[in-house]
């Protein structure tokens, strides 16, 4: 089976979306790397060594596109984009690289000549996981588009030794693995140890008659290290640049002094420890010293850098050819994704006043021109409010200078409400309490030009709770960017065949202009796209079924509908909500063994946090019904229930593909946007979902009939929030809600520890935010529905077509388009610059 399906993806590709290339030279280029670069004195290569062979074989084709792209920077000296965040969850790199060299085909018939197999090697390369959900996978995708779109800029992060950790389930509890990437090194980067800058922590301020010194420092060192990222065909290749923590060679070294030398060696690895693992939480705050060391690390490090860039502008010059910072502004702008890298409000200040030595307040227009902030959730376990002792202790100077900024604004705040003491304390950014804290979210507001939320619906939450007083002060600052993903990757890449049957009826521009999928709506009724689009799924479907088997060996029924649902296990994502509606299809095939179901196979992936007892619990929860459901031999092949492990990138491209239905069931008012929901749409999946985040206008612009909207708006949730949510209610009222509620609670599910899920029930029932029991009784009905619709293939498939025609909005070009016109002040370039075997114009 897996070889036919190989088969039929060389064919896509060979007459696909794609030039061929040179098939020859790519195949000298590999046996080259396979013998000088890799193997070298062993006389057998293994199958890594021949993906390391094609990495740089593709690798080479990269670079001179890399270097050229920097020289046009360089000349024509345009304003530079930093996109500064902690997070940048990149998946593997060698497909995408092909897909926008347009280099795939020649790469599969060069391989496919060597008698080796693409997608073989495909496999063998390490997802680069270093960020745990949507907030570093947009940070991925918009440094595709940023590419695409000819800008100029830079994405700017820590390269973490050891990602996002790998999940194993182990008598169906997650149990967690480091996530060793680097083990067999990355093809990809380049360590760039002559830009290595120094980075100070802890010591002192001292006011002296010239101003504020930070003295006494321990210093750790930021070494770069480059990853060229490539533009859609147009010969643009850009820079990630991720910071590695280094112990400067003097580190500790005084203890050699008194003779203890190992000791001495043996500290630089606390140093180290800055770059070595990425904090695995989603939206929870963890307030760490080494997570905020962390912020500082890549902030101070990256400022730096911008600040030689701005200086020189020359390719390859160090020396300063600007000693004035007046036009700053005009050439960087710094969008903060979140609030995690808001240190580089207090530490431009830091560099413009105490290094540069200029007056205050031409410092804080500098500053507040040149930051941008990106809002990511409104949930308040989320924010980060660090304590100012530990704030006190690494960081002197930065809290000096943030409380001068608060005092600023605060009598600026003053000034406006005279009196409104209670407005003073909501808009400061100091935290006054049992601990004081800093509250970073409100020091990103005021200290940049403009302040965005992730969909309609979340910037104006944003507006009107969250930031609601800074709003008040500030309207014209605050903006909304939807999100969206690159469909590069997330089309072209991970669904030829879809991209086929598109590209057969529209042409191929839509690649880069993904509006121009509305053209598809003429085809609604057209027989042949139909079926054309339908068998498209069932060969994704037959493909992923063969993989899930081999995995979890459970027998898949290909047939049955894909009901999915794919992202961080957290409370407000309601994967609860989902389990109930399992529990509830297999007790009525239970009591109705004779009746004709639907078939479904409900699957559920993503990881828990380490420290988060309850999305544990879930995950147990999930694969202890799974283990119930899939053993009983009344229920056969209608209902199964997986729990697919170590959910990633590389995973998300062969689930999706395959997906008839895409859960995106938050409680409204929670999620900020959703880009999973944007992935399912374009891949021909439909969505069940509440009015939240991204899918109010995914709605909007397919048709809210054409996908399957239930459950409480927003305004809904806050009128329960005033009268009080009593789960107990739908508990007594809804006898199949109680049926499965007891089945959870009694062990039905875990008949070895009956126990077990008495934290679950009882948060359900008594300390539940989310309100899982309040839209119970619409999502069931809503699934009858989705039901009803998946038995006319036909019509289901028209619905289909419909929301694959309505995605173009879900660009990520589309977002950055938007964020280039309207925060950053640039314009996108259709321009190409001409390939290095031309000569530049």
């Amino acid at each position: 089976l897996s070889r036919g399906f190989r088969q039929k993806r060389r064919q896509i590709s060979v007459r696909g979306l794609a030039g061929l290339g040179d098939v020859s030279e790519l195949r000298k280029s590999f046996n080259r790397h396979l013998h000088f670069t890799l193997v070298k004195d062993r006389n057998v290569a293994t199958p890594r060594d021949y993906f390391f062979a094609l990495a740089h074989a593709v690798r080479d084709h990269l670079v001179g596109r890399w270097i050229r792209t920097q020289q046009c920077y360089y000349e024509r000296d345009p304003k530079r984009i930093y996109y500064l965040s902690l997070e940048f969850y990149m998946g593997r790199t060698l497909q995408n690289t092909m897909v926008n060299l347009g280099l795939q085909n020649a790469c599969d018939e060069a391989i496919y000549q060597l008698g080796l197999d693409l997608e073989e090697l495909e496999e063998i390369e390490e997802d680069a996981g270093l960020g745990n959900g949507g907030l570093g996978r947009l940070a991925a995708c918009f440094l595709d588009s940023m590419a695409t779109l000819g800008l100029a800029a830079y994405g700017y992060g820590i390269r973490y030794e050891f990602g996002i950790f790998n999940q194993k389930i182990v008598d169906g509890w997650q149990v967690e693995e480091a996530d060793d990437w680097l083990r067999y090194g990355n093809p990809w980067e380049k360590a760039r140890p002559e830009y290595m800058l120094p980075v100070h922590f802890y010591g002192r301020v001292e006011h002296t008659a010239e101003g504020a010194k930070w003295v006494d420092t321990q210093v750790v060192l930021a070494m770069p290290y480059d990853t060229p990222v490539p533009g859609y065909k147009n010969n643009t290749v850009n820079t990630m640049r991720l910071w590695s923590a280094k112990a400067p060679n003097d580190f500790n070294l005084q203890e050699f002094n008194v003779g203890d030398y190992i000791e001495a060696v043996l500290d630089r690895n606390l140093a180290e420890n800055i770059s070595r693992v990425l904090y695995p939480n989603d939206n929870f705050f963890e307030g760490k010293e080494l997570r905020l060391k962390q912020e500082y690390f890549v902030v101070a490090a990256t400022l730096q850098d911008i600040i030689r860039r701005f200086k020189s502008s020359k390719f390859g010059c160090r020396d300063p050819v600007r000693a004035s910072f007046e036009t700053f502004p005009d050439k960087v702008a710094i969008q903060l994704n979140d609030t995690h890298p808001a240190l580089s409000i207090p530490e431009l200040m830091r560099i413009l006043v105490d290094v540069e030595k200029m007056d205050w307040d031409k410092a804080w227009e500098i500053t507040q021109k040149t930051c941008a902030y990106t809002n990511h959730t409104v949930l308040p376990e989320a924010l980060e409010r660090w304590p100012i002792s530990m704030f006190e202790k690494l960081l002197p100077r930065h809290l000096e200078i943030i409380y001068t900024i608060n005092q600023k604004h605060l009598d600026h705040v003053a000034a406006l409400y005279p009196g409104d003491v209670d407005r003073l304390r909501r808009m400061s950014v100091i935290e006054e309490g049992d601990c004081k804290r800093i509250n970073m979210a409100h020091l990103c507001v005021i200290g940049s030009h403009a302040v965005n939320g992730v969909a309609r619906i979340h910037s104006e939450i944003v507006k009107n709770s969250v930031f609601k007083d800074f709003y008040d002060l500030e309207p014209e600052k605050f903006q909304n960017k939807t999100n969206g993903i690159t469909p590069r990757r997330w089309l072209l890449l991970c669904n030829p065949g879809l991209a086929e049957v598109i590209a057969e009826k529209i042409g191929e521009d839509f690649i880069t202009d993904l509006s121009q999928l509305k053209k598809l709506l003429q085809f609604v009724d057209d027989e042949i796209f139909i079926r054309d689009v339908a068998k498209v799924k069932q060969e994704n479907k037959l493909k992923f079924s063969a993989q899930l088997e081999e995995q979890y060996k459970v027998k898949i029924n290909p047939s049955s509908m894909f009901d999915v649902q794919v992202k961080r296990i957290h409370e407000y994502k309601r994967q609860l909500l989902n389990c109930l509606h399992a529990i509830t299809l297999y007790n009525r095939i239970r009591s109705n063994p004779t009746k004709s179901f639907v078939p479904r196979t409900i699957m559920i992936g993503g990881k828990a946090a380490p420290g988060y007892h309850m999305a544990k619990m879930i995950i147990k929860l999930i694969t202890s019904i799974g283990e119930v459901v899939n053993n009983d031999p009344y229920v056969g092949d209608r209902l199964k229930v997986i729990f697919l492990e170590n959910y990633r990138v590389s995973f998300a491209e062969k689930v999706i593909p395959a997906s008839d239905l895409s859960q995106q069931i938050s409680t409204a008012g929670t999620e900020a946007s959703g880009t999973g929901n944007m992935k399912f749409m374009l891949n021909g999946a439909l969505t069940i979902g509440t009015m939240d985040g991204a899918n109010v206008e995914m709605a909007e612009e397919a048709g809210e009939e054409n996908l399957f909207i239930f459950g409480m708006r927003v305004e809904d949730v806050e009128a329960m929030d005033q009268q009080g949510y009593n789960a107990k209610k739908y508990y007594d009222r809804l006898p199949e809600l109680r049926q499965a509620i007891d089945q959870i609670s009694s062990g039905f599910f875990s008949p070895r520890d009956p126990g077990c899920f008495h934290d679950v029930v009882n948060m359900l029932m008594y300390h539940d935010r989310f309100k899982v029991f309040a839209d119970y009784e619409a999502y069931i009905q809503c699934q009858g529905q989705v039901d009803e619709l998946y038995m006319n293939p036909r019509e289901w498939t028209k619905k289909v077509i419909k929301n694959i025609a309505s995605s173009g909005k879900f660009s990520s070009d589309r977002t950055i388009t938007e964020y280039a016109r309207e925060i950053w002040g640039v314009e996108p370039s259709a321009l190409k610059i001409p390939p290095p075997n031309l000569p530049r114009e």
